[in-house]
């Protein structure tokens, strides 16, 4: 199976210059925790409902800022669409991630691929082992 065979391609993204209000309520209407921030098609950083907390809120910046002063910017976890899905799930469990972009073969969006959308086309077991070594400390072996 292949990641572009279990990702949500419909991805809501934000521009660099929205304001962390606008992406906010995004979130809300799409009822998704995370918001990749794209210019032209490329992947700058995702932006979290954990970010608008820590660095929003727990900071007292405005919400009116643009959203590029608070997304995560280092490197975006991807994957392409023609990868393997439990190369993918793997990918997620090493980095303990729980969703990955997924980029075409130009590197542009095309989706996000997240353990719910694993869960749903790929099995609960599988969700549970990639689950449970997200969640271990660094460093803990697997069982």
């Amino acid at each position: 199976m292949k990641v572009s065979d279990a990702m949500t391609s419909q991805v809501s993204v934000a521009r660099p210059g929205d304001s962390i209000r606008k992406v906010a309520e995004v979130m809300a209407k799409i009822d998704s925790g995370v918001v990749p921030v794209v210019d032209n098609g490329k992947v700058l950083g995702l932006v979290t409902d954990r970010d608008i907390v820590l660095r929003v809120v727990a900071e007292g910046r405005s919400f009116d800022s643009p959203v590029s002063e608070v997304m995560s910017d280092g490197e975006v976890l991807s994957v392409k669409e023609d990868d393997i899905l439990a190369d993918a799930t793997a990918k997620m469990a090493n980095n303990q991630v729980r969703r990955l972009v997924v980029l075409n073969e130009s590197g542009n969006l095309t989706g996000i691929l997240s353990l719910g959308d694993v869960a749903k086309d790929y099995g609960a077991k599988q969700v549970g082992r990639t689950l449970e070594e997200i969640s271990q400390e660094p460093g803990e072996a697997a069982h």
